[in-house]
Formats: C-alpha cells, sequence, structure tokens
C-alpha cells in the first residue's frame, strides 16, 4: 500500500496539504494517509475530522514520515523531512524552484521533487494550478483588507442627510487576483478602473464592469505573445503609460498591485512620488510584496504610513484566508496525484512522459531535471 504523508507547516504557514475531502479520495485511490498531528488546526481541520475521512493520525512528524513514499507541504521540506522518507520518494510542493541555492540541497537527496508553481498552463491541468488557485483568493482578500482600512465606505449612499460618493478603486494587472479583486470591488459598491499591459486584458476588465486604463497605441496592440504573456515594452512607450498612471492615481482611493514576474524582482509600478501625489486616507495593497513589492515605498510584511497614505505589503496573503486557501490547495494536490496511481490496480504507477508531470517535475534521481532550471543562476 502506498503511504501519503503529510506534516504540519512552519509557524508562518498557517495553511495545510490535506482537507478531509481530499484525504478520503486519496483512500479511495488506495493510499494510506498519515497526518501530523495538529496539521490542520490553524485550518480549522480538527485530527477527528481527518479520521473520519480514512486518514491516519501519527503522533508527530517523525512517525507522518517514517518510510512514506509520497509527501505533501504547502512550503518546502527540508532535506532531513524527505531523507526519513523512503529512497526516491515523491514529494509535492511549493517548492520556489528559482532559489537554486535551497533546491539543490533537495535535490541531491534523490526524491522526485514536483514544484506546484511550475503546473503548465493547459486546460488538462487547470484544476492542478496551484497560482490560479490561491492568487484568486488573496486578489479577494486584497480588496477587503483595503476596504477595512480606508475608513470610508465604498458604494455611494444616498441619504436624507446627503449623498456619499463611491470610493475609487484601481487594479494594476490584471491576471487571476486582478480580475477577482476587480470582481470584488464591483460587489462592494466601488468604481473601478485597472491597467495591464496585455490588450487582451482590455475585454476582460470590461466584463467585469471597470474601466480600463492604458494607452493603446501600435506598440500595446501587439504587446502579447502567442502563449498570452506580455512583451517587453520600449523605453517610450513605458514613460507614457507611466505618465497616464501617475496622472490616473492621484485621483484613486484605493490601489491594488499584483504584478509578478516568476524568479525575478517585482516590477516598481509606482513611484514614491506617485503615493505623495495620492489623498490623506488613501490605501495601496501591494501584493507583490514577497518579491520586493510593486510600490517603491512598500516595506514587505509591513503596513506603513506616506503623508497618510497606507501601504500594506502582506506576505502570504491567500494564507489569511487558510480554510479555504487550504481546501483549494488540497483539491490542486489530488487532482496531480490522480496520474501516479493507476486507479484499477490501486497502486503507483507514474507516467513520466506524461506533459503535466514532466512539465511540474523539478528534480529526480538526485538530479534537476527541468529544462528551466538545470543552467538556472542562483536566485
Amino acid at each position: 500500500m502506498i503511504t501519503i504523508a503529510v506534516t504540519a507547516e512552519g509557524p508562518d504557514e498557517p495553511r495545510v496539504a490535506i482537507s478531509p475531502e481530499t484525504a478520503k479520495m486519496l483512500v479511495a485511490l488506495g493510499a494510506r494517509v498519515r497526518v501530523e498531528s495538529g496539521a490542520g488546526s490553524r485550518s480549522r481541520i480538527s485530527d477527528e475530522t481527518l479520521k473520519a475521512a480514512g486518514a491516519e493520525i501519527a503522533t508527530n512528524a517523525t512517525d507522518a514520515l517514517s518510510g512514506a513514499d509520497i509527501l505533501l507541504r504547502v512550503r518546502r521540506p527540508s532535506g532531513d523531512e524527505i531523507r526519513a522518507l523512503k529512497p526516491g520518494a515523491i514529494v509535492a510542493a511549493i517548492l520556489e524552484p528559482y532559489d537554486k541555492a535551497a533546491i539543490e540541497p533537495l535535490a541531491a537527496t534523490g526524491a522526485s521533487l514536483f514544484s506546484m508553481e511550475l503546473v503548465p498552463r493547459i486546460s488538462r491541468a487547470q484544476s492542478m494550478d496551484v497560482l490560479s488557485s490561491q492568487a484568486n483568493l488573496a486578489g479577494y482578500k486584497a480588496v477587503v483588507d483595503a476596504a477595512s482600512h480606508f475608513g470610508q465606505t465604498l458604494p455611494m449612499m444616498m441619504t436624507a442627510a446627503g449623498t456619499v460618493p463611491a470610493a475609487k478603486v484601481f487594479i494594476m494587472g490584471v491576471g487571476v487576483a486582478g480580475l477577482q479583486a476587480i470582481a470584488t470591488a464591483r460587489r462592494l459598491g466601488a468604481v473601478v478602473s485597472a491597467t495591464d499591459v496585455r490588450p487582451a486584458t482590455k475585454e476582460q476588465v470590461a466584463s467585469l464592469g471597470a474601466k480600463f486604463v492604458a494607452v493603446e497605441d501600435e506598440e500595446f496592440k501587439q504587446a502579447q505573445t502567442a502563449a498570452g504573456y506580455a512583451k517587453a515594452m520600449s523605453v517610450e512607450y513605458q514613460a507614457k503609460q507611466t505618465e497616464l498612471v501617475a496622472n490616473h492615481i492621484k485621483t484613486q482611493d484605493i490601489v491594488v498591485t499584483t504584478a509578478l514576474i516568476p524568479g525575478r524582482p517585482a516590477p516598481r509600478l509606482i513611484s514614491r512620488a506617485m503615493v505623495e501625489s495620492m489623498k490623506p486616507g488613501s490605501v495601496i495593497v501591494d501584493l507583490a510584496a514577497e518579491r520586493g513589492g510593486n510600490c517603491e515605498a512598500t516595506a514587505p510584511g509591513q503596513t506603513v504610513d506616506v503623508n497618510g497614505v497606507k501601504i500594506i505589503a502582506p506576505i502570504n496573503l491567500a494564507g489569511s484566508v487558510s480554510v479555504n486557501a487550504s481546501s483549494l490547495y488540497a483539491k490542486n494536490l489530488f487532482a496531480l496525484l490522480e496520474l501516479f496511481f493507476d486507479k484499477q490496480e490501486k497502486v503507483l504507477k507514474v507516467n513520466w512522459d506524461d506533459e503535466i508531470i514532466k512539465g511540474t517535475l523539478l528534480a529526480k534521481d538526485g538530479k534537476i531535471v527541468h529544462p528551466n532550471f538545470i543552467s538556472q543562476p542562483a536566485a
């Protein structure tokens, strides 16, 4: 029988890599599921509910890991944790693969390391897309947190005493997090605008009832690759776009920035001068804080005040809604693990040539094997 281990995360990570629902489904695949006691407590998942779903509760991490075939984690495990597994075991987690100095020792253990951030962006893998499931929650929470710090209402209110104007919310970056931020701000009654360098996002923004803000010249119309990613823009275009954004930000009450580039520092979208141009009481939520931030005045993990403008720079914002984040992440993991099993024979049977498995596999047999990282310089 294949044994799947799940251990508790560190003090800064409230999410967990399993839920009662996925524990039941893993057992149905023929696996033995062993969870460290208390691993789900910060996501309101008790040992009792996991046990009722068919999981075994281990007293500690050592017992959970001992001789397991598969380890499921949210964050990257230590080398000692991996060495407690069977030789050549499978590890699936958010591994942060661009950190070569941390990854190489884990690869040397001989385990098959699956980095959930690397799941290919193809239709068949949508249910495994961790970046999307967690960014969706972060986009929602960013607007809710901004509203709580704003100190004014978001919707327009018409009362006998007068009219309260609607707040103006500007979303910078229209990926999964940005789209959810737009939708959430609209539901709360704000007047919403958004910007992105990819022309295809204009229609998405409009479909959610928001205004699109961008310099729409000929270069902008060609600013997207066939795969849907943004192209590098000319210095001239960047200057025009920066001027447009600077003038727009002056009038906004809340700004949410979401721009991230894998493996690189977050692009700077908001200068300190732009911050100082905003009205006192305005709020900026920087979802790129973990990569240095989209705002020049961002202090990762802190909330700072610049001339009365609050800049909120959360780390692991999805983790602040850990009940939902853990549930979705656990389903992402299960969708990937389904590919590892022969459902009829109920045994582990990995097709190493499968497009999703090849795209997500970071290291195997003691070596980094993902083509994007074989020669990757240290982060």
